[in-house]
């Protein structure tokens, strides 16, 4: 079986964010209504207390989200007021039980149910769902650009290339195990009107194409004429055509353009040909390159895990045009800095643990005789690991770098006791055969039961509260302290068992079997 992989465990913080996604070209009446139909969704839920959902954006290039770009930021209610769920102590056990077993055992519907069943009840035609929480969302898009757990990023030359690409991989990852949602970016498929001015007709009324700008901006695009002020509050008047006088091709060809001075009025219509036209809503550029992004939310798997086999389904059936790149981006990108990293953090902490035994024991056999202590914990900490259902994540990974120091202390304590043991019967002269190496063996080890019993139960005091542990920040608390728990637990009896046995082997073929040979010899001689 092979554990998952993700960078960082999740983190519950109370809230959801739901960021769905449409096509470009969405009015800011009809986003208005999308945002009121699946606000009225959510709220249907009983875990919900608040829900508060944006389109559009404000007048800063810190949030540069298009209309087709919806956020809705749910507020959950304690998890104690959830649905409830039946668990293995629900009939049987009193109050005062329960509330000891549901830190085990939950009785309460998870969150990723409860996101699932939104993500059902959400199935809207035209919205690509993408689930996330508040914090980690805009976390990742601050570092990677993606606002789902995993992406992938289009580079070329053209952007109707980008965009051909991107509706292929749309096409095939929902056929990849753990796809919610994949959403491809129309890179060149916004929708705009335009204007094209006939020259000869302005120059016969009289009127600058400045002029004739000008009415088309202010008129039918709308225009700040003064700011009121309320208070401390200040709110600009922006002024423009009704609706009634803008929203259709008649209305906007009927437009008047004063001419001679405000003396004629011309309409559009003699003045301009009016059509609309395709092309780039935004235009993203990544180190040079046009980028186009394709959204992916992945729900029931690890995101490493969902990445590599997917990756092997686009390199099967994708194929690139000449300089063109497919890139992926979200946690996995943060996912591949860490492994990197730790290329470089668990080899010196290894090499460090090694130095420091070698100087310590002054001898090769027994800095490799206390490493046996890695192999004894690794199997508790990736089975404990397996049991609780956590991939390997950064939180993981340090608590297994805290394990090899801890393998190594109970260690060096281990083979301490036993070479104490094994010089006080070699100098009173008790060591004459294997029965009796191994009758020192026992009680050297014996001796160490109650000094390594102690360290353990410590651990255990200080580590299985953690587990224990609920609310914001205690997922990633449980990550670090669910290896030590396993390992700690698993070295404590192989050491006891498994350590004994590899010192006897070392003490009687290396050392004792020469010497009492020697020592026959010379009585004989």
């Amino acid at each position: 079986y092979k554990l998952g992989s993700e960078f960082m465990p999740p983190l519950e913080e109370g809230s959801l964010l739901y960021m769905p996604t449409t096509m470009p070209g969405i009015s800011i009446t009809e986003a208005q209504k999308v945002l009121q139909v699946t606000d009225r969704i959510i709220k249907g839920f009983p875990e919900v207390k608040h829900v508060l959902g944006k389109a559009g954006r404000a007048e800063t290039s810190t949030d540069p989200a298009p209309l087709s770009m919806l956020e809705t930021v749910v507020i959950l209610k304690d998890k104690s007021e959830w649905r409830k769920r039946d668990t293995w102590y629900s009939s049987w056990a009193p109050d005062f039980l329960k509330s000891v077993f549901r830190r085990i055992t939950p009785d309460h519907i998870s969150q990723e149910r409860l996101v699932a069943e939104m993500n059902e009840a959400l199935k809207i035609p035209g919205l690509a769902n993408a689930w996330t929480m508040p914090i980690k969302g805009r976390i990742d898009m601050l570092s990677t650009g993606m606002r789902t757990p995993v992406g992938l990023k289009i580079s070329g030359g053209d952007l109707d290339t980008i965009e051909e690409i991107g509706a292929k991989i749309e096409s095939l990852l929902p056929s990849v195990k753990g796809t919610r949602s994949v959403f491809a970016e129309r890179t060149g498929s916004g929708y705009f009107l335009d204007l094209e001015w006939n020259r000869e007709e302005l120059a016969r009324y009289g009127i600058s194409v400045e002029e004739a700008q000008a009415v088309v901006e202010k008129a039918i695009g709308g225009d700040n004429v003064t700011t009121t002020v309320e208070g401390r509050e200040r709110y600009p008047v922006n002024v423009r055509y009704a609706r009634d006088f803008r929203s259709d091709y008649g209305a906007l060809s009927r437009v008047l353009v004063p001419a001679s001075g405000g003396q004629r009025q011309i309409p559009l219509s003699q003045l301009a040909a009016i059509k609309t036209v395709s092309g780039p809503a935004m235009i993203r550029n990544e180190d040079g390159l046009l980028t186009g992004y394709v959204y992916v939310d992945v729900a029931g798997r690890d995101p490493n895990g969902y990445v590599e086999e997917a990756a092997r389904l686009l390199r099967e059936k994708v194929k690139l045009p000449p300089g063109y790149a497919i890139s992926w981006s979200g946690q996995y990108e943060g996912a591949e800095r860490a492994k990197e990293r730790l290329k470089v953090v668990l080899p010196l902490t290894v090499f460090l643990i090694l130095f420091l035994l070698y100087v310590n024991t002054r001898s090769l056999t027994k800095t490799l005789i206390i490493l046996l202590a890695v192999p004894f914990s690794a199997i508790g900490a990736f089975w404990f690991l397996y049991l609780l259902g956590y991939n390997l994540s950064i939180g993981v990974w340090v608590g297994l770098i805290a394990l090899l120091g801890v393998d190594a202390e109970t260690g060096v304590f281990m083979l301490l006791y036993l070479d104490l043991a094994y010089e006080q019967a070699k100098k009173e002269g008790r060591l004459k055969s294997l029965a009796d190496l191994q009758e020192v063996i026992r009680y050297g080890a014996v001796k160490r039961l109650r000094p390594k019993f102690m360290t353990v139960a410590t651990m255990f005091l200080g580590l299985i509260p953690i587990l224990w542990a609920t609310g914001t920040g205690s997922d990633v608390m449980k990550r670090i302290a669910a290896p030590l728990v396993g390992g700690v637990f698993t070295s404590f009896l192989l050491e006891l068992l498994i350590y004994p046995a590899v010192y006897q082997i070392w003490k009687w073929n290396f050392d004792l079997k020469k010497a009492l040979a020697l020592s026959n010899t010379d009585g004989r001689g």
